[in-house]
């Protein structure tokens, strides 16, 4: 997440290359067989006072992080990237108070397409309102 937008804090905690089982899609088959999707997400939020105070409580909890996102990429099958991205995003400004906006990257490494590629992905940007 390179620019600014609406957020007052430079610094920011990734979590990147995020790797999961689930099934979403548009595809019937998608949705039965399942397959890997790769998560990246970019929080942004001032870190000074944690990095001042070495205190775990006033920063973002990477692990309580990655969490959430396992629990929606492995849980509730959807048919859109966009859907599963959005709740990501929803949740991380939701459960994590000093986030001010998050980026969430969803790669689909095998996504049913004939051709060949590396991945097929959705990457959204979502401010604290």
């Amino acid at each position: 997440m390179s620019e600014a937008g609406d957020c007052q804090a430079n610094d920011e905690i990734s979590l990147c290359g995020m790797q999961f089982y689930g099934y979403h899609g548009a595809l019937a088959e998608e949705r039965a067989l399942g397959q890997r999707f790769v998560v990246s997400v970019w929080l942004r939020c001032d870190l000074r006072a944690a990095g001042e105070r070495d205190d775990l409580n006033l920063t973002v909890n990477y692990a309580e992080v990655y969490q959430v996102v396992r629990r929606i990429v492995e849980g509730t099958p959807k048919r859109l990237l966009e859907a599963v991205a959005e709740d990501l995003a929803r949740h991380i400004l939701e459960h994590f108070s000093p986030v001010q906006s998050v980026a969430v990257e969803i790669q689909k490494p095998g996504a049913p397409i004939e051709g060949v590629f590396d991945s097929v992905a959705v990457k959204i940007k979502r401010h604290r309102r």
